[in-house]
């Protein structure tokens, strides 16, 4: 019972506090006693040891009031159900007998006994002196009352047992126990309702009885039943569909790490199996569970109520101005931090809609800083982790999202028709962890001082707050960069890289493989994490793959001809686009290098490296809504690391813009039209959409975007977009931001006008330049009309 120091050589009086909910586990624990083990403590017990019901009632009568100072050992019997091939696991089917196998009933008890004794063991956990417990009691309720006094010995000592188990059972089945009743019972909390209370004009039994609600709303009641049969409902939507790929020995450091400090997963958030996929492979190694945060609009029974038990916690899309829900989610977040266990939530908001990293949102991030603030941990560790996909299978309602259609609500018939489409094989998932970041140190050498803060209302936004709030932004921007940098390239990412950068043209396997081989090498020289890509380098490894996506409805292929040409299907250019996305981060710098290159050559600048780099961080503010660039000198260094690639002379002779744009060409790839057409495009249909508005309306943001579907899809059909994969309605919200940041959505100003005006025209001049690179590609110049390669 977290005792803090060892008992001595005369252990004095003893009780054993006997946690049993039936007669044979009363018997079996009489039994145990009775054959002398508690004479296993060590020391020497002056006499026998007493034996208590372990309940509050029970404790608060005949222990919570004793004036010597026994030694409590709590003590209980562990059920465990049938080995078999997989380990100790229950299942549905043992449900069957009308009985749990981790708590049976007395009837199956006595049949365990009798024909199983290997299944039940009897446990004590760790013994604490009593004084010790009032000691402890003092400190974190502020009362002395033999009432208070046994619910604190009462969770101690489960507490104490649960911890006993997990030694048996394994780390995966870490739970936490009676969190709302210790939460409720915390003299500080209690003290900061008292605050919400007298500023909201309510009573303290009002604002108490609310805060109970909250917490039965919130707090995930684990059983390690439910986590089994989570486990096992949950797993045919995705154990049929991907073959996992996960480096197992980086959970050793990872394990180290906790058990001092508790851990943050962030992982990407691709998939509704992300989080199904991470913690059935942790468990698997028998990792502690994860808390996982989630939204509310997944709490639908049955999954809902059953997945509260296993772990998950649903949380509140909006707080609103509820100031007790928003103590209590401070609360339990500190609680859980405090007793290490981990917890888990996609910090990006929901699921990516365009295949890459979305923009981070800091609010759970905020509970977890607060948690530092006032001394509840000493420090969080934040894991990154990358979840990548070859396939999935959602990707046509999100593709239909993107074109403005609604988001399908989840329920029953949602999740039967997902549970459909799992059944299909769709490859691998890679899942990699990035770089352990410790939270404290990461927000210290931001700027953070890491003070408590003042009660809610009296910080004003003073430099402090300030302070606070860009120490938040650069660890999620450090969390994102983490995420990216062990995200894989896939070899459906290159294959639909190649062909969403030609125009409306089908590619023979051999030009697919023109264009992919420069890439490969220079993800070879980059040493940049991938997944498959290897089967890329022989040409039966490249028609599998693309065999796979025709099937998957990605692509089509024409094979009545001299020979099978593959193009993406019409239709599902934001499906390859999504492919494609989740490993274009590795090449946005080669990208925007390539567009300087260019630049400079139709310039004809007097110092065109200088005048490059300006024109490359001009195009790095314009997509900083999109990609996550680091701080302008690292920006610069990571720029002249890529034109090293091209040049490696290039320090050293500084050659003229000519030939650095023949060196360019003769790299063997472009990638300015392939990685970022998409991105300006959406941001041309914005700008020109604003544009064509009087400066003193009011912009009905959801009409505009609308608008911009609408009129994106012409200009499509115009030629004047590359293709359809640009008709986004996540990519018109993204330029709407970069829009509202340049001061051209709301603004008083008159010239508001004529900004936008020059806003839409530098983004036209970017997109015809952008149609240069396409041209110069070498893989859009490897057949000409009527030639055959």
């Amino acid at each position: 019972m977290d005792n803090d120091s060892a008992p001595s050589a005369e252990v004095g009086p003893v009780v054993f506090l006997a946690d049993v909910r039936t007669r044979v586990e009363r018997e079996l624990v009489e039994r145990w006693l009775d054959e002398g083990n508690w004479e296993k403590l060590n020391g020497t017990v002056s006499e026998r040891p007493s034996r208590l019901l372990l309940e509050a009632s029970k404790i608060a009568g005949a222990l919570a009031g004793r004036t010597d100072d026994p030694l409590v050992v709590p003590v209980r019997v562990a059920w465990f159900p049938p080995e078999r091939e997989d380990g100790r696991y229950a299942r549905w089917s043992d449900l069957l007998t009308f009985t749990n196998p981790r708590n049976p009933n007395v009837v199956a008890q006595r049949k365990i006994v009798q024909r199983s004794p290997e299944r039940v063991q009897v446990l004590t956990g760790e013994p604490a002196r009593l004084s010790e417990l009032r000691r402890r009691h003092r400190r974190e309720a502020g009362e002395v009352g033999p009432q208070s006094l046994a619910r604190y010995i009462h969770r101690s000592a489960v507490v104490a047992l649960e911890r006993s188990e997990r030694l048996v059972i394994g780390d995966r089945y870490k739970v936490p126990r009676l969190v709302a009743e210790q939460i409720l019972d915390s003299a500080a909390f209690q003290r900061r309702l008292k605050g919400v209370a007298d500023n909201t004009g309510i009573s303290f039994k009002e604002a108490f009885d609310h805060a109970r609600d909250c917490l039965r709303e919130l707090v995930a009641v684990q059983s390690r039943l439910a986590t089994d049969l989570f486990s096992q409902t949950m797993r045919p939507l995705h154990a049929s569909a991907w073959t996992v790929h996960a480096d197992s020995s980086q959970l050793e450091t990872l394990r180290k790490i906790n058990r001092e400090l508790p851990l943050i997963f962030l992982p990407s958030h691709r998939s509704y199996a992300d989080a199904l996929v991470l913690n059935d492979f942790l468990a698997r190694h028998d990792f502690p569970r994860n808390h996982i945060l989630g939204g509310a609009n997944l709490s639908f029974w049955p999954v809902g109520p059953l997945a509260k038990r296993a772990g998950t916690v649903f949380i509140r899309r909006s707080f609103g101005d509820d100031e007790i829900y928003k103590a209590c989610v401070e609360e339990y977040f500190a609680y859980l931090l405090s007793k290490r266990f981990n917890l888990e939530w996609y910090f990006e908001g929901g699921r990516s809609r365009t295949g890459k990293l979305r923009p981070p949102r800091y609010g759970l991030l905020n509970y977890v800083a607060s948690a530092l603030r006032v001394g509840r941990v000493k420090d969080v560790v934040i894991i990154p982790v990358s979840i990548a996909y070859e396939r999935l299978h959602e990707l046509d309602a999100i593709a239909d999202e993107q074109r403005g259609g609604k988001k399908k609500p989840e329920g029953l018939t949602w999740l039967a028709k997902y549970a459909k489409a799992q059944r299909l094989l769709a490859g691998s998932v890679y899942i990699r962890f990035g770089a352990p970041l410790s939270m404290r140190d990461r927000l210290l050498s931001a700027g953070d001082s890491l003070e408590a803060v003042q009660p809610r209302g009296e910080e004003g936004p003073g430099e402090r707050s300030g302070a606070k709030r860009k120490a938040l932004q650069k660890l999620a921007f450090e969390v994102a960069v983490g995420i990216n940098r062990v995200t894989p390239i896939t070899a459906n990412s290159l294959v639909t890289l190649s062909l969403l950068g030609v125009r409306d043209r089908a590619l023979t396997v051999g030009e697919v493989s023109a264009a992919i081989e420069p890439v490969l090498s220079y993800i070879s020289r980059r040493n940049i994490p991938t997944g498959n890509v290897g089967v890329l380098r022989s040409q039966s490894g490249l028609r599998a793959v693309l065999a796979e996506l025709t099937a998957a409805g990605v692509v089509t292929t024409y094979s009545e001809g001299l020979e099978p040409v593959f193009s993406i299907e019409p239709g599902q250019h934001l499906v390859a686009a999504f492919y494609r996305n989740s490993g274009i981060h590795w090449f946005v710098n080669r990208a925007l290098l390539e567009l300087a290159i260019l630049d400079a050559a139709e310039a004809g600048f007097v110092d065109p490296i200088r005048d490059g780099w300006s024109y490359a961080n001009n195009l790095r503010t314009l997509l900083k809504f999109e990609f996550f660039f680091p701080e302008r000198d690292n920006f610069v260094q990571e720029m002249t690391e890529e034109m090293l690639i091209i040049d490696p002379q290039w320090k050293e002779r500084k050659p003229p813009i000519e030939e650095i744009l023949e060196r360019l060409e003769q790299s063997g790839f472009i990638m300015a039209h392939r990685v970022l057409r998409s991105f300006f495009d959406a941001q041309l249909v914005v700008a020109e959409r604003l544009a064509a508005r009087n400066s003193y309306d009011r912009i009905d943001r959801d009409a505009l975007l609308s608008e911009c579907v609408k009129v994106g899809q012409q200009m499509v059909l115009q030629a004047r977009l590359h293709g359809p994969e640009s008709i986004s309605t996540e990519l018109f919200s993204s330029a709407l931001k970069l829009a509202d940041n340049l001061g051209l959505v709301e603004s008083d100003s008159t010239e508001v006008g004529r900004d936008r005006r020059r806003f839409a025209a530098g983004l036209g001049a970017i997109v015809e330049r952008i149609r240069v690179a396409e041209a110069l590609d070498p893989s859009n110049r490897k057949v000409l009309p009527g030639e055959y390669p």
